[in-house]
């Protein structure tokens, strides 16, 4: 047993186990194009939070990684099938509750790794700020801590190359031969401001893309996943070390 997974911990061992800090993964459950499972964004957040809990805790972090959440908000995906959505407004519930008993028991930092792009936790810890005045309350998108340029070839944001590799390293039985795999077209906003990014909607994905991919997936290799993972898992476990050894009040200098 993993003593930084509360999923596998036992009260026993909790007996005499005391963290400093807890780390939520959240996931979705969404198509990934033809060729992955509806719970990449699970597996991804699964994977990458247990390896940086373990690389964290093995250089003194005193965090625990709670188990995946695997819904997330999927407003723009309602008639792509068993696409799982829950509201905002439910995620503020859920955080709510999370932290009224991690402030109880004197878990006074937290982190939400999340795994998908249409989470946006940054309004809610705003609010939870102010209700938790004794918290850290800290989000963080894995996806965008590494220049992924650097990795892959093909650019993309859902079920690219980078999502394929990863799940060609992390779980290879559950990804299709990559000539099942849609080519991931994107189709552009006729919105100037839109197409630019300075201005925004949510994108209807059904209208977007064929396939339910944006970017190509075809040049991924485990290989890459690997390496990718190897880094970002670095990055994140980092990140925990940072929030760890911080004081509120001491926040800036």
């Amino acid at each position: 047993m993993r003593p930084y997974l509360l999923k596998e911990a036992n009260w026993k061992d909790l007996q005499h186990v005391r963290y400093e800090m807890a780390v939520l993964p959240w996931g979705a459950t969404e198509a990934h194009n033809f060729h992955m499972p509806y719970g990449t964004d699970v597996y991804e957040a699964d994977a990458i939070g247990a390896e940086s809990g373990r690389k964290a805790w093995e250089q003194g972090a005193k965090v625990v990684i709670l188990p995946t959440i695997p819904f997330g908000v999927n407003t723009g995906q309602a008639d792509i099938y068993l696409d799982m959505n829950i509201y905002p407004s439910t995620q503020l519930i859920i955080l709510k509750d999370i932290l009224e008993t991690l402030n109880r028991q004197g878990i006074k930092k937290f982190l939400i790794l999340n795994s998908h792009g249409g989470n946006n936790f940054q309004p809610m810890l705003r609010e939870l700020g102010l209700q938790f005045p004794e918290m850290m309350l800290f989000t963080c998108n894995w996806f965008q801590a590494l220049d992924k340029s650097q990795y892959f070839e093909e650019s993309g944001d859902h079920a690219d190359e980078l999502e394929t590799a990863l799940i060609q390293y992390l779980h290879p039985e559950l990804v299709l031969p990559l000539n099942e795999a849609g080519d991931g077209a994107e189709k552009k906003s006729v919105i100037r401001g839109v197409r630019e990014k300075w201005a925004w909607a949510e994108r209807k994905w059904s209208q977007v893309t064929a396939d339910t991919g944006i970017g190509n997936p075809k040049k991924a290799t485990p290989e890459k996943g690997k390496r990718y993972f190897d880094d970002v898992t670095d990055k994140v476990a980092d990140l925990i070390l940072d929030i760890c050894s911080a004081r509120l009040g001491e926040l800036y200098r």
